[in-house]
């Protein structure tokens, strides 16, 4: 890591990855600190790579496994949105000509939301897309490798979960 700035430049270490072990690290704190900065760089990659948890992408993706409609509730319970924070991806979305929401007649609270035909279009081409992904995303591991990679992270998954307690 960097000192502050206004430390001595002479003295002053240069700037070191964050991963990198840092002078004080035990061996075991090295590692740790270069597991959760890979573990941090895939979900970073993913984030930005997929379309983030809910945004645009995921939703007209959920919207399009869904026949191309879904109640705005359902959507908001899928992805744990609040209503606001939904309604306010929702507008952005409605903007971009790739859903329309109409109000349930037999309900007047409620809102449906249906894929246009530009939506459906550009949900078929993001799925393509996700798809070509997850055929290539491990390739550079032996099956063996996956399957023992895929039980890992279920075991550190698991972990963690116990950690929020």
């Amino acid at each position: 890591m960097c000192d502050t700035a206004d430390s001595d430049p002479a003295t002053r270490p240069a700037c070191t990855a964050p991963d990198a072990p840092q002078p004080n690290d035990t061996p075991e704190e090295a590692r740790a600190r270069r597991l959760l900065w890979n573990l941090g760089y895939c979900g970073h990659y993913l984030h930005f790579h997929s379309g983030g948890r809910s945004g645009r992408a995921a939703i007209i993706c959920l919207l399009a496994k869904n026949d191309g409609q879904m109640s705005q509730q359902e959507l908001g319970a899928f992805f744990d949105l609040k209503p606001g924070s939904l309604s306010e991806i929702l507008a952005k979305i409605e903007n971009a000509g790739l859903i329309e929401r109409t109000r349930n007649p037999e309900d007047r609270r409620q809102l449906f939301i249906r894929l246009t035909q530009k939506g459906t279009e550009e949900a078929a081409l993001e799925q393509e897309r996700r798809l070509r992904f997850r055929q290539r995303a491990f390739s550079c591991l032996t099956t063996e490798e996956q399957e023992q990679l895929v039980v890992m992270l279920d075991t550190i998954r698991s972990h963690w979960e116990g950690l929020n307690d």
